[in-house]
């Protein structure tokens, strides 16, 4: 693509424009409520796809010449707000959203309590007590 050219690659303005979206997701506008200026943090996560392809099928005794092409691509993200930031006359403190952190929680609490029935049972020999 010409260096002086109007159009730009969309891909290439996507993948630009990520990291200001995330950050501006991240962390929000500071407001302030009664007398404390409070900044709400956020986990932010995206993804972003896409593909494409073309094909012919040389078999001809299968049927008629299989021609093909395609393309396709998508994105989806995915925000948890998870606290905010609260500055006041003890300085700046991180108040955490208890549900968003109960939400978090759940899977590490699962894969903890899985993980230490695993280390039992191994340590018992693979047998299942009665």
């Amino acid at each position: 693509m010409p260096e002086n050219s109007t159009s730009e690659n969309p891909i290439e303005s996507l993948t630009a424009s990520v990291p200001h979206w995330g950050t501006r997701m991240a962390f929000g506008e500071s407001i302030t409520v009664g007398g404390q200026e409070i900044v709400p943090a956020a986990l932010v996560m995206f993804g972003f796809g896409g593909g494409g392809g073309s094909g012919r099928w040389p078999e001809k005794d299968a049927g008629p010449d299989g021609q093909g092409e395609g393309s396709g691509g998508g994105g989806g993200g995915y925000i948890l707000p998870v606290g905010a930031y609260v500055r006041g006359p003890d300085g700046l403190k991180f108040r955490p959203n208890a549900v968003a952190m109960i939400i978090v929680s759940v899977p590490l609490v699962s894969a903890l309590g899985w993980a230490v029935a695993r280390i039992i049972s191994a340590a018992n020999g693979g047998r299942a007590r009665n």
